[in-house]
C-alpha cells in the first residue's frame, strides 16, 4: 500500500523551493517522509554553474537519501533524464504514492506509472493551506529572481488557487 505521507522529489522542485523560501524547512512540515534518490542528490551537489541550493540541501538532514543508485527500468532511462527516472523508480520501489516533478514529460510518465503528482507550485499551495500567512506571490517572485522558469499560466493558476489572484 503506498504511503500517503511520503513523497519522492526531483532536483528542479528542490531548487525552486529553496529559491521560493530560502531553505527547505517548510517542506519537512508538509510530508512525513521526503525521499531524494541518490541520482538527484548527485545532481544537486554538482551545483550547476552557481552552486545554488547546495548548502540548504545539505542542511536538510531530515531528507531520506538512499545510499545506493537505483536499478532504473530501461523504459524510464530512455524516456527521461536520470533524475526524473530515479524519482519515479524510487516511488515505485518504495511504494511512495506521490512524485514531485516539474517537467511535463516526467509528469506524464509518472501518471502513466500510477503515481500521484505534485510540483514545486503544488507544494507552495500545500504550504499555503497549512499556513495562510505565506505569500504565494512573494514565493513566485523569489523563484523568478533565481531564474526558475514558470509559465504565466502556472503563475496565474497558483495566484488564483491561493486567493492572491
Amino acid at each position: 500500500m503506498p504511503e500517503e505521507g511520503a513523497i519522492s522529489i526531483n532536483t528542479s522542485p528542490l531548487i525552486a523551493l529553496v529559491a521560493a523560501w530560502g531553505d527547505l524547512t517548510r517542506l519537512e512540515a508538509l510530508y512525513q517522509e521526503v525521499w531524494v534518490p541518490v541520482e538527484v542528490c548527485q545532481e544537486i551537489l554538482q551545483g550547476g554553474t552557481s552552486g545554488f541550493a547546495i548548502a540548504e540541501f545539505e542542511q536538510a538532514t531530515w531528507l531520506r537519501k538512499p545510499k545506493t543508485p537505483l536499478d532504473i527500468s530501461p523504459f524510464l532511462l530512455n524516456s527521461l533524464d536520470l533524475g526524473e527516472a530515479a524519482v519515479i523508480q524510487l516511488a515505485l520501489d518504495r511504494h511512495i504514492a506521490t512524485a514531485c516533478i516539474d517537467e511535463a514529460v516526467g509528469r506524464r510518465l509518472a501518471r502513466l506509472s500510477g503515481l500521484k503528482l505534485t510540483g514545486s507550485v503544488g507544494i507552495l499551495l500545500k504550504a499555503k493551506q497549512q499556513d495562510p500567512s505565506l505569500s504565494i506571490r512573494v514565493a513566485i517572485e523569489n523563484m523568478l529572481k533565481q531564474n526558475i522558469r514558470l509559465s504565466q499560466t502556472v503563475i496565474n493558476f497558483a495566484l488564483t488557487q491561493s486567493g492572491e489572484g
